[in-house]
């Protein structure tokens, strides 16, 4: 099959892949119920604390009657893992869904695969004990393009879910851009890493008195020292209490928590060891005493005096942690917002979502997803991406995370649909913000719709559409 589809000229192929075009699969069982290890896992990832997946007395007395799976799992429970692809056919015989599709792409050379966009419809929430058949249908294959990954071709899919019985709970359309490394339009390498080798910054001078400060970041901890005799904190440490003069002093580990006291906008000189821009700030932590940091993640316009913000203990070069801050994420809502609290125009509050490598790679292995481009740095930069990247499943679930985070933990999700823009590549920070498209009442139920963006260092990762089921008085 490789030989012969590396022969084949762009037509050829292109008249292959869309005979598959309308043909659906063989509804086919998922290899594993929906259970609670697994639920488990994804909560784990997301750091989604949501009280209906995970704790069955909360979940027992809410609207579901039980624990149920993030709606945003719909599809890992179909997700093969690193199992070999399974064959595809249609009840004649015939090769169909995305299978044939990506053995025909990866055979002529379109070896890179980046999703484009995910809509998913929730017809009801999966419980554990669930077991699952999914039937496929390419809907599209489009022409050979060239993009700014490089020269490929967008499908989509639409996988309908449906359980023991044969009822529907759910359905999705998938978009899908395969392309040939090295054939795009913009150097992504230079892009993408910008910024990122770059001079260190200069150390600390580490001394007998600060020496349990910098300990302290080593470990994930902000130290701040206290007097022993008079509980007084001090920050920059000192020799010697200036309130009751006393060389007894120890430190507590701080919460991390505080609020912006002060702030500036470093402009001008610009030196190669610091990113830009660069926000210098003073926070006065909820402990009593201040200190001065950077605030990252943040754009410089959106920063106020007062902004909640919460500790973020970062690498910036292999030989160097320090304890910065970025804006604090939203407490967690504990009791569900009703349809006449909303109306359009209403304004979510932002929530900053650190993209680290753990992150990404747990996102990856909770959705069931073992591309490489997700957790290989070295494999990832031969497909064509300068690092490893995250995938739409762990958007899609953050996404789930941000939205009930904000209206509570027994919102009904009816659809959820994702178009993604720039990657999002570890050591960026993730900001999601939302609004109230429209309200609706549909057959006595309070339907909303929301518009939520997640936009990091490069732009908008993600533009989702979001409607839910609101209870009503």
């Amino acid at each position: 099959m490789s030989d012969d589809n590396k022969s084949k000229t762009p037509d050829a192929l292109l008249a292959a892949l869309r005979r598959i075009v309308g043909v659906a699969t063989e509804p086919r069982v998922t290899r594993d119920d929906v259970n609670q290890a697994m639920i488990r896992h994804w909560c784990d990832a997301m750091e989604d604390h949501n009280p209906v997946y995970t704790d069955p007395a909360f979940a027992a007395e809410s609207v579901h009657g039980g624990i149920v799976a993030p709606p945003a799992m719909l599809d890992t429970w179909s997700m093969p893992g690193l199992a070999p692809r399974p064959r595809q056919e249609s009840s004649s015989g015939e090769e169909a869904g995305m299978v044939p599709v990506l053995n025909q792409l990866d055979a002529a050379g379109f070896t890179s695969v980046v999703a484009a966009g995910m809509s998913h419809e929730y017809h009801r929430y999966l419980k554990p004990g669930d077991r699952l058949t999914i039937s496929q249908v390419i809907t599209s294959v489009s022409d050979e393009k060239q993009t700014a990954l490089g020269v490929g071709h967008f499908f989509t899919t639409e996988s309908n879910f449906a359980d023991q019985q044969g009822n529907s709970v759910g359905r999705m359309e998938f978009s899908i851009l395969k392309f040939k490394p090295g054939t795009g339009t913009v150097n992504m390498d230079a892009s993408a890493l910008e910024g990122l080798e770059k001079m260190p910054r200069p150390r600390p001078a580490i001394s007998r008195d600060t020496k349990f400060f910098w300990d302290g970041v080593d470990q994930g901890e902000l130290r701040i020292q206290k007097c022993n005799s008079c509980d007084g904190l001090h920050h920059p440490p000192v020799v010697r209490c200036p309130g009751c003069g006393s060389y007894e002093l120890g430190y507590l580990v701080s919460q991390g928590r505080g609020t912006v006291y002060s702030f500036v906008e470093v402009h001008h000189p610009q030196f190669p060891m610091f990113d830009y821009p660069l926000v210098g700030v003073l926070v006065e932590l909820e402990e009593g005493t201040r200190i001065i940091s950077n605030l990252v993640g943040v754009k410089p316009e959106d920063v106020e005096t007062g902004m909640p913000v919460e500790l973020a203990i970062e690498a910036t070069d292999p030989g160097l942690s320090l304890p910065l801050f970025r804006r604090a994420r939203p407490a967690r809502r504990e009791s569900t917002l009703l349809f006449a609290d909303l109306e359009p125009g209403q304004e979510l509050p932002p929530c900053p979502v650190a993209i680290s490598r753990t992150l990404i790679v747990a996102g990856a292995m909770a959705s069931r997803d073992f591309q490489d481009v997700h957790h290989d740095p070295d494999l990832a930069k031969k497909r064509g991406s300068p690092d490893t990247f995250m995938n739409i499943m762990t958007t899609s679930g953050l996404t789930n995370r941000y939205v009930t985070d904000w209206a509570g933990p027994e919102v009904i999700f009816r659809k959820l649909s994702l178009r993604l823009g720039v990657p999002n590549f570890p050591g960026d920070t993730l900001t999601y913000t939302g609004q109230v498209q429209s309200t609706a009442l549909r057959d006595g139920k309070g339907v909303v719709e929301l518009l939520v963006t997640g936009t990091n260092k490069l732009g908008d990762h993600v533009t989702a559409t979001v409607e839910l089921e609101l209870p009503t008085p």
